[in-house]
């Protein structure tokens, strides 16, 4: 059962392929980064932890990711927050543990404003809920936000894949839509944030300012001092499962 087939659900944004075991709940509802998939390391690793502990796991691609239908440059987060929200309404049944990683902080983060009473608890992994506008946009020079604004998109190298990132003006405009850090963040479930503190892409400060809006009291931060944005390491696995096992 290790490597089960997608299966499909018709989506908002086109079809949403997903992987999902049953099991015991609460169960965990995986939502990925920016340009990752369901079959990326912690995605994966934690498919194994559920399979071991009989737990119910759900992992998908949002559209334009991975296995699913659509355009990476197409999709926006008001769309990937409505796949994430059609994925759980259809897939999912009873209280959820969300674990978001970067960006699937934000969708975890929306997700859980659309159905509060369905969520007993949350991970954040490197959280990055506003980045287009309190991490990207900063960090743009003038001639590549001209060209974003100007040409409707960017194509930069990327970290973590051999074909170019490309940021268009619809994700940034949307994004600007959808920002949770402005206001209190509307979570009051207990929350759990792994961050590490060599990570280039979403500074550990971040993290904390984004725990400071979180209204839920039940809040705990664990900074690994070596962790990257990935925190996929053995010992970043390792504290990710112990997570999963005390929440």
């Amino acid at each position: 059962m290790k490597n089960q087939p997608s299966a499909t659900i018709d989506g908002p944004n086109g079809r949403i392929a997903y992987r999902q075991r049953a099991g015991a709940g609460p169960g965990i509802v995986w939502l990925g980064g920016f340009r990752s998939d369901m079959l990326g390391t912690k995605a994966s690793f934690i498919d194994d932890w559920a399979t071991r502990e009989a737990r119910a796991f759900l992992r998908f691609d949002y559209s334009g990711h991975g296995e699913s239908d659509g355009a990476f440059e197409d999709g926006s987060i008001s769309e990937w927050a409505s796949d994430a929200l059609k994925a759980f309404d259809t897939l999912t049944d009873g209280p959820q543990i969300l674990v978001g990683s970067s960006m699937g902080a934000w969708i975890a983060t929306l997700l859980a404003k659309h159905r509060p009473d369905h969520i007993s608890a949350i991970i954040f992994i490197a959280p990055a809920p506003d980045f287009t506008e309190r991490l990207m946009m900063p960090a743009f020079s003038d001639e590549q936000r001209r060209q974003i604004f100007e040409n409707g998109r960017l194509e930069q190298p990327s970290d973590y894949s051999d074909e170019p990132e490309i940021i268009t003006k619809k994700l940034i405009d949307d994004g600007k839509n959808n920002l949770v850090m402005n206001e209190p963040v509307p979570v009051d479930c207990p929350v759990r944030i792994l961050q590490g503190m060599k990570d280039i892409s979403v500074p550990w400060r971040h993290a904390l300012d984004f725990a400071e809006c979180i209204v839920s009291d039940d809040v705990e931060i664990t900074l690994t001092k070596t962790g990257d944005h990935s925190l996929s390491t053995p010992a970043d696995l390792a504290r990710l499962a112990a997570t999963l096992s005390a929440i």
